[in-house]
């Protein structure tokens, strides 16, 4: 049974587009720690380095509910490319944008081509997932951003410390393209006609979807807070390598689940939710108090419970809720994004 389970989730389109979704998402997780450290470098302030990291985001949001509303009349793979080309040409621009106004026009469309790819490859996922094992797969796809997590972050940083910035950028640009590659063979899927309960109130956002939505841009503000900000304070405490806090993340979050993966289906989705919003509070009391790095790494630990299950736990229940695949993910999206955005600017 747990074998037939796995030949119908891994697919030819699921395999395709989770090695796609790595590629891509390594470029996300190498500038993470490394951004603020540009930034800081080329005399950015405390409140510039958190504008110039949360509009990504800010962009990414504004766009996601209008693609995925179009999702639902133009395949995912036509916005799969079109955000591809975007951050691969963004990631090279890098070279050329110096902080503030330069650069910040560069993040805003570096977010739109996130917004692109992320919205397009997360409802093509739930599109070709069965809906019995529906958890299990936005779990599955869920770890191409954990191995990404768990390997990119120490790899800027090793890229900065030993060869230069401008390596870094044109590597990310190099990966954007890499992805384009692995998405060609990848199948149109028909787009199947719209049903009236889906489109009867014209509007971009799916109110079903809104609940575990707006309850997940809390644990994303988190995570944008931490992403701008815990490589400065990592440094300044003496740790040479801030990256392997996130591998560390990374790491908890494919042996959860791995190990308990069915959990997601197993369990009713309230179950599931509430421990893991609890190792979200715990981490971060521990994180206030913590100096040294292997305090950093019992943070990491406990802090990686938490989205190893409430991540593809909120999405299922999105999609269960939401109806309509396309403005369910680009809701679910837009608003995580916002809490990312939110994150490093009120932080």
């Amino acid at each position: 049974m747990e074998t037939q389970t796995i030949r119908k989730i891994f697919t030819r389109d699921f395999i395709l587009c989770f090695l796609a979704q790595f590629t891509f998402t390594f470029v996300f997780f190498n500038l993470i720690p490394t951004l603020p450290i540009y930034l800081s470098r080329l005399g950015s302030t405390e409140v510039e380095i958190g504008v110039l990291i949360g509009i990504s985001a800010a962009s990414s949001l504004v766009l996601r509910p209008f693609v995925g509303r179009a999702l639902l009349k133009i395949p995912e793979k036509t916005f799969m490319i079109a955000g591809l080309l975007l951050v691969a040409f963004t990631s090279a621009a890098y070279l050329l944008a110096p902080p503030f106004w330069p650069f910040l026009i560069v993040r805003i469309f570096q977010g739109i081509g996130f917004a692109l790819f992320s919205t397009a490859s997360f409802t093509l996922i739930a599109n070709i997932s069965s809906k019995a094992h529906l958890g299990q797969s936005l779990g599955y796809f869920t770890l191409s951003f954990t191995l990404s997590g768990a390997l990119a972050p120490p790899l800027g940083m090793f890229l900065i410390n030993h060869f230069s910035f401008p390596i870094l950028f044109l590597a990310c640009s190099g990966l954007s393209l890499c992805s384009l590659l692995i998405i060609h063979p990848l199948g149109r899927r028909q787009v199947a006609p719209l049903q009236d309960s889906f489109t009867e109130d014209g509007l971009l956002f799916s109110r079903g979807a809104l609940p575990p939505s707006i309850l997940g841009f809390f644990p994303f503000f988190i995570w944008g807070a931490l992403t701008a900000f815990f490589p400065l304070y990592a440094i300044h405490h003496g740790v040479t390598n801030p990256g392997f806090f996130f591998s560390t993340t990374a790491v908890v979050l494919i042996l959860s689940r791995s190990l308990g993966g069915k959990i997601l289906d197993l369990h009713n989705r309230e179950k599931v939710i509430l421990p893991c919003l609890m190792a979200y509070i715990i981490s971060m009391v521990i994180l206030a108090f913590s100096k040294t790095m292997p305090m950093f790494i019992l943070v990491a630990v406990i802090y990686g419970i938490g989205p190893a299950f409430l991540t593809p736990a909120l999405l299922a229940y999105a999609l269960d809720r939401g109806g309509a695949t396309g403005p369910t993910m680009g809701t679910f999206h837009a608003i995580t994004d916002l809490g990312i955005s939110l994150g490093p600017v009120i932080m």
